[in-house]
């Protein structure tokens, strides 16, 4: 097995930090929390359960002689081009809404200040 291969195999255990699994020629790994999936993850438990099969990419050897996996860069293609396209859309979602209340904001203090600029020059 080298850096960079990627392996199968099946989820023994959930620990709060990460997931052991066993690979199918029967060494032992290790996939980190941070390295389950490309967004946060809160719980391993949301994304792994015990018996689960998983396909894992080699990043090297932990300190206690198990294989380090990382999940996120074997997702297909269609998964991250689905999810880039969701990205995107709520990113302009969020920026559309972001601009109008900023509009709104900037034409009301626009409208205060000049009210107050008007009772400066009658004076």
């Amino acid at each position: 097995m080298e850096v960079g291969q990627v392996v199968k195999g099946k989820v023994v255990e959930i620990l709060k930090f990460g997931a052991n699994v066993e690979l199918e020629d029967g060494e032992k790994a290790f996939v980190h929390i941070s390295k389950i999936a490309s967004t946060y993850v809160k719980s391993v438990d949301d994304y792994l359960k015990i018996g689960q099969e998983v396909e894992g990419k080699v990043l090297g050897k932990t300190r206690d002689g198990k294989w380090e996996l990382t999940l996120k860069e074997t997702s297909t293609k269609e998964n991250s081009d689905e999810k880039e396209k969701k990205t995107n859309s709520d990113f302009e979602r969020k920026l559309a809404k972001f601009m109008k209340d900023s509009d709104r904001k900037h034409s009301e203090y626009r409208k205060r200040l000049d009210k107050k600029r008007g009772k400066k020059n009658r004076r």
